[in-house]
Order: structure tokens, then sequence, then C-alpha cells
């Protein structure tokens, strides 16, 4: 399973919201941190979520059992690892 952790915070819900629009993707929280797991590939498209760049650049919190292969002004991909 990957996992990306993105913290709960206003400026961040657009990730979680485009994220959880994927079938394949299961948006949960552990304690201040929305939770996006996958089997496969996790992929959020940057445009889709409303962030600016800062906030963009600035709102993963941690990885598991994967690593970002993508994290650029158009999206952010997580493969398993």
């Amino acid at each position: 399973m990957t996992a990306l952790y993105v913290l709960d915070v206003p400026e961040n819900t657009g990730v979680a919201k485009v994220a959880a629009e994927d079938p394949e993707v299961t948006v949960g929280r552990v304690g201040p941190y929305f939770e996006i797991t996958a089997d496969g590939s996790i992929v959020v498209d940057r445009r889709a979520t409303g962030c600016r760049h800062a906030v963009w650049y600035s709102c993963v919190a941690g990885i598991a059992g994967g690593r970002i292969v993508q994290h650029d002004k158009d999206a952010l991909r997580v493969e398993p690892a």
C-alpha cells in the first residue's frame, strides 16, 4: 500500500479532495493529517486542487510504502516502492 500524508489545514483540502476523486484512492485522517492511500499509484493534478505553487510544493508531510516520482507544477505522483 502506498500512503501520502498531507497536513489537514484549509490550504491543503484541495489536495485531499482531488485525490479522493480517484476510485482507487482512499482518503482518511490520522491525527492532524490527511492519509491518502492506494494499492497502486497516487496521482494528484495541481491545477484541479486550486493550490498556488508555494502551498503545492510544501503540502507533502510524509510518504509510506512508496516514493515521489513527480512533484512539479503539473502533478504529484507517488509510486509504490
